[in-house]
This record gives C-alpha cells, structure tokens and sequence, in this order.
C-alpha cells in the first residue's frame, strides 16, 4: 500500500512524500524535491556561453570558448553528480534498522545503514537559521558506554528540507515502528 501526498519545503518549494508500508515492522517514507528544470538549465548554460562569446569578440581567442563549453559541462556534471538530490528515502525496519538513501539526478545513490540496536531514538528538532525557526527530523544514535546519553544526531531530509507538517508524518510512521520495537522486547522476557 503506497499513499503520495503533497507538502512544501522550508523554501516554499513543493514536494511529496511516498509513504510505502511493506510490513507491519516495515515502512518506506520518501520525499521528493522538484526535478532539474530545463529552463534554468539552459539560462545558466546559455549565460556563461554569451560570456565566453563576449571574452571571445574582445580577445579573438578560441581557447575562451573551448575553456567555456568544458567548464559548463564538467560543471554540470558535478552538479548532477554530487549537488543535485531528487529524492531522499527513509526505510525503517523494526528488527534491522534505518536505512537512509540519496537519490542524485546523475542516478546515484548514496546509502546509509543503521542499526536498530544503535538507535535511541528519532525526533524532530529546531534550528534558528536567519531569522527563521527550521525543523529538521534526526536520528538519535545512543551512547555505547552510557545507555542514557547520545552518542550522535544523524540529521534526515537535508537536501528537500520539509516543512514541519511533513516530518510530523515521517515522526508518527518512524514512532510507531519504534514503540513495537519497544513492546516484543518486554513481551518476550515475561513468558
């Protein structure tokens, strides 16, 4: 059962978030951040080449176009690469862990993996960012040599940044995987 609704960033940007449950113990959430726009791409592109072709009339050296044209595409592609992230996904699985992925634009992921026993708990937390209070949803990773303290804050969604009604729904799906992470344990030592 996949649900997809619509929410926007901190930036006023529109996104979705996909939640997805495969299981009772197991829940995919992923936001989705607006594609790479054609149109922007193409001012920026055509910019920098009107520039090279103004430094060209002046200076009547090809080298400036040629510099241009490879510092464009080698520029987009480390933007594409590494920069650009179209979607950001959360798996959460009661009995394994957080499975934290970044989708590039190039078609690269990057993925992160943490174990259930590592974490202690997930919460949405509040940063002051220019004038402006930001919400942000972060893995709480525990101590391992003090079972109270924290060990690590492992922010989530930095790229789409939504706002705080979107990462009250992750917060709730991530909870309650949590809560029945936190009941078989005890269930399990009565008997």
């Amino acid at each position: 059962m996949a649900e997809q609704r619509r929410f926007l960033s901190a930036a006023g940007v529109p996104i979705a978030l996909r939640r997805r449950q495969h299981s009772a113990s197991c829940r995919e959430l992923a936001v989705r951040g607006p594609r790479l726009q054609l149109r922007s791409l193409s001012a920026v592109t055509s910019a920098v080449w009107l520039a090279a072709y103004g430094l060209f009339a002046l200076s009547e050296n090809s080298m400036v176009l040629s510099a241009a044209i490879f510092i464009t595409l080698i520029g987009l592609i480390i933007y594409l690469h590494f920069v650009k992230i179209d979607q950001e996904s959360l798996l959460v699985i009661g009995s394994l862990g957080i499975q934290v992925t970044s989708s590039y634009a190039s078609g690269k992921e990057s993925t992160t993996f943490i174990e259930m026993a590592q974490v202690k708990d997930v919460v949405i937390n509040e940063a002051i960012h220019m004038q402006k209070v930001i919400y942000y949803l972060c893995i709480l990773l525990q101590d391992p040599e003090d079972p109270q303290g924290v060990s690590e804050v492992v922010p989530l969604f930095q790229s789409s940044k939504p706002r705080l009604d979107c990462l009250i729904e992750v917060y709730k799906s991530c909870q309650e995987i949590l809560e029945q992470r936190k009941t078989v344990p005890q269930s399990n030592e009565i008997k």
